[in-house]
């Protein structure tokens, strides 16, 4: 199996707007591939400017923003390339396009790191922050899976949030919930038990 590391990605287009999108860059040698699901605002970005930045979130709301139509984060130019990049996050790769393997499904961007720095410390992320990145990812494939499946995995999910989230990660939590329980047609709380603060 690869090695995946769930990221946020920031593209340009040609008129210089950004699209900033959470995505699992696969690790392949000593390059990342990066391999978007057509129709995708990323794939006409990088035909017009090949290459994009990588950042780790030093905040997983920004994660869950992302998913849930929460797309205003703060960002800084790139170092070595023409983009943008998180400016709060533990730290970011810039990537230049190598070349592309086309797919009328998905298509396969292969990134050569031209650049990457360390911006703070990474200690590391605890359950909760770790149970946001998976039900984020859940989320973005709520068409793809049986309502039992996606109620079961948040119920796991919610066990971290419950034992383990501080504020922002309920916040967090609480987007995922509300777009997961709209997408299921119910109102209010997904899961009994989930720790939703009043």
């Amino acid at each position: 199996m690869p090695l995946i590391l769930e990221t946020v990605v920031t593209t340009l287009s040609a008129t210089g707007e950004m699209h900033l999108v959470p995505f699992g860059l696969i690790r392949e040698g000593e390059d990342f591939v990066l391999a978007p699901f057509r129709p995708s605002p990323t794939i006409e970005n990088l035909t017009s400017r090949p290459c994009f930045a990588a950042s780790a979130p030093s905040d997983v709301r920004v994660i869950a923003g992302a998913v849930t139509g929460r797309r205003d984060w703060p960002v800084v130019d790139c170092d070595r390339i023409e983009g943008k990049r998180l400016a709060d996050c533990f730290g970011h790769a810039e990537f230049e396009v190598a070349s592309i393997e086309d797919d009328a499904t998905r298509p396969r961007y292969r990134g050569q790191m031209v650049h990457a720095v360390s911006h703070v410390p990474f200690i590391g992320y605890n359950r909760a922050q770790g149970a946001v990145i998976e039900a984020a990812i859940l989320s973005t494939r709520l068409h793809m899976l049986e309502p039992e499946k996606i109620l079961t995995e948040m119920a796991y999910h919610a066990i971290a949030i419950a034992k383990t989230a501080g504020p922002a990660e309920h916040e967090a939590w609480n987007w995922i919930e509300d777009k997961v329980a709209a997408a299921l047609g119910r109102s209010g709380r997904v899961l009994d038990g989930t720790s939703r603060p009043s």
